[in-house]
């Protein structure tokens, strides 16, 4: 899944993102408010976690325009503010949750999963597609009693299936969920990523269904 982090502070943010990254997720970090619009317009992502002070346009602007253009994405917002009213406005312009500077990124990291289980998932901890087992609290994917290791590449492109069902995803649509804003996306890419996971789920209930010209499919079968 990927995240997009505004936080004008490069060394928080580096320490946000590592401890992001470290758990499979797609990060893309940002430092400014009208840097953040333009992201959150054009890509798509899974959450957004906005810190308020950020420089040309603040995260209660960026925030407010999300909502304006109808997007529903989960947005954690990051204050060093301990005046009520602020949290309050924040909540009201459509926050999920507030963290108030300094924080301990454990608890970050409990927060976003939160929001994550809650959001894409419906709020069910687990999600399931034949013989596979995705379990969003741990985001460890299994297969019966055995767990499945993959890449961080494998993790998001095998996300991003399970997190639709019946809905064939393109290559660029994958490519969108496994590379981040940093990182040149290709889309040719994809179809090694799509090969080591159909190596991994040889033989068991559920496949990787390719849809000529259109894109992939994550399918549940008989055993």
């Amino acid at each position: 899944m990927r995240v997009l982090l505004v936080e004008d502070q490069p060394q928080l943010a580096d320490s946000i993102a590592q401890a992001l990254k470290g758990t499979s997720l797609t990060v893309d970090v940002l430092h400014d408010g009208v840097a953040a619009d333009l992201a959150l317009s054009s890509e798509e992502y899974a959450l957004a976690i906005l810190d308020v002070g950020l420089p040309r346009m603040d995260g209660f602007e960026v925030l407010a325009r999300l909502r304006a253009r109808g997007k529903t994405l989960p947005v954690l917002m990051l204050t060093a503010r301990s005046d009520v009213k602020d949290r309050v406005h924040g909540l009201n312009l459509g926050a999920d949750d507030y963290l108030a500077k300094p924080f301990e990124l454990t608890e970050l990291e409990a927060r976003v999963k939160a929001l994550l289980r809650r959001t894409v998932l419906g709020g069910e901890r687990q999600q399931r597609c034949g013989a596979l087992v995705y379990d969003l609290g741990t985001r460890r994917f299994s297969l019966g009693d055995d767990l499945l290791t993959l890449t961080s590449r494998e993790q998001a492109v095998l996300e991003a299936l399970i997190a639709r069902p019946g809905r064939v995803m393109s290559k660029e649509q994958l490519a969108a969920q496994v590379f981040g804003l940093d990182e040149e996306a290709s889309a040719d890419a994809i179809e090694i990523y799509i090969h080591r996971l159909r190596k991994k789920l040889d033989g068991q209930a559920v496949a990787i269904v390719t849809f000529r010209g259109l894109g992939y499919l994550l399918e549940g079968r008989d055993a």
